[in-house]
């Protein structure tokens, strides 16, 4: 009983916090030198001058992307300029498509959850986000819309990582 009104209190807090955990927009984006370089499955962040390729991809409320899969060499350092042609939120998010999967079912249970890692990008209508990404490790992964109802209505994309 004591851990479960334990829980309960600290989901509350969390919620209540508000933009403790925001999910961020534009303005809040990191500069150069506030990067996150937290090594995860997928890669790692990046700054602005270690760029090797800009990849532009577009969000659509027809819950896709353009492109829909997409290539890079391991070790690659990708720009990602994500332009929202809808007209309501997207984001573009990477990970694993297991790693999504969790997010996505989170994103369900608490809509008004918000964060910002450097892995993620939230383009409100008509505007463009960025994220800069070294994937330094090889493999499949995944970028996704994981707004609710966005991920469940198919937005989700392919990354292949090969060798360079």
């Amino acid at each position: 009983m004591q851990r479960t009104a334990t829980t309960i209190a600290a989901l509350s807090i969390a919620l209540s916090a508000g933009t403790a955990l925001a999910h961020g927009s534009k303005e809040d984006a990191h500069d150069d030198d506030e990067v996150v370089k937290e090594q995860k499955p997928w890669g790692i962040g990046a700054s602005a001058d270690e760029v090797d390729r800009t990849i532009e991809v577009s969000t659509h409320d027809t819950m896709r992307f353009a492109p829909e899969t997409l290539s890079v060499e391991e070790g690659e350092t990708v720009r990602f300029v994500v332009e929202n042609e809808g007209d309501v939120m997207h984001e573009f998010v990477l990970g694993t498509k297991a790693s999504n999967d969790e997010h996505a079912e989170m994103m369900v249970k608490f809509p008004g959850m918000e964060h910002d890692e450097p892995y993620m990008a939230h383009v409100p209508p008509g505007e463009t986000g960025e994220i800069v990404w070294t994937f330094n490790r090889g493999g499949e992964f995944a970028f996704a819309c994981l707004i609710a109802g966005h991920y469940q209505a198919g937005m989700v994309g392919d990354i292949t990582v090969g060798d360079s």
